[in-house]
């Protein structure tokens, strides 16, 4: 399948856009360690594709945290506000292929399951904002990945239908997402879910290295 025969491309953002994960678990790293708590091995894995309010409930009641909700969430967003703006970067290739589709004349969407001050936060560092039509994060709609939701939501902004987008994901939770939304899904390689690389291949229609995988072919590729 070639890339020309979508009108939309849709991005996750941590991971697959931005190369952010390793500050993700930093975080969780030491935001539990103000309470006294270790990092469970498996907390990454059972917060995957959950968005921001759902896993501040997910930490509440898992860690049995006093803070409210909304406290732990802002805690998190002044915590990762400052890596965003300083430390983290576009995945290799990405700008280049940013620019690819525009001038195939794509719409572009970002599915994130991020907080909005975070997300506008490395976007705005990175000036990036103008590629895209639509930003939505899964606050916004009923459930996080893997349910469809946010990328249904999005695909019905930008009017197109969904099996005419092309999702880049970068783990499991929002390549399930993506196939059940009814689209075309391409898995991204990233180092924080080396480990579940079989897997990522399993559930997805491509996978890629690097953005530059894409346009190196011209797309040929997908």
């Amino acid at each position: 399948m070639k890339l020309n025969r979508k009108k939309a491309v849709i991005f996750d953002l941590d991971g697959t856009l931005v190369d952010s994960m390793w500050m993700w678990k930093a975080i969780d790293i030491e935001y539990l360690a103000r309470f006294g708590l270790a990092c469970p091995d498996d907390l990454q894995k059972e917060i995957e594709g959950m968005s921001f309010s759902e896993t501040a409930v997910y930490f509440k009641e898992r860690f049995r945290l006093k803070e409210s909700l909304d406290e732990i969430k802002n805690a998190w967003i002044q915590m990762s506000i400052e890596k965003y703006r300083k430390e983290v970067t576009l995945k290799p290739g990405a700008r280049a292929f940013l620019e690819f589709i525009s001038g195939k004349g794509l719409v572009a969407g970002i599915a994130t399951s991020n907080g909005r001050e975070m997300v506008d936060a490395v976007i705005d560092t990175l000036k990036i904002g103008d590629y895209f039509q639509v930003i939505a994060t899964a606050c916004e709609v009923a459930a996080g990945k893997p349910a469809p939701d946010i990328y249904l939501n999005v695909a019905g902004r930008l009017g197109v239908a969904p099996g005419k987008c092309l999702v880049f994901e970068d783990v499991p939770a929002g390549i399930l997402a993506g196939k059940r939304a009814g689209m075309t899904v391409c898995a991204v390689d990233d180092e924080f879910s080396r480990h579940m690389e079989a897997e990522k291949k399993s559930l997805a229609d491509y996978f890629i290295r690097d953005y530059y995988d894409i346009i190196n072919r011209n797309g040929a590729a997908i």
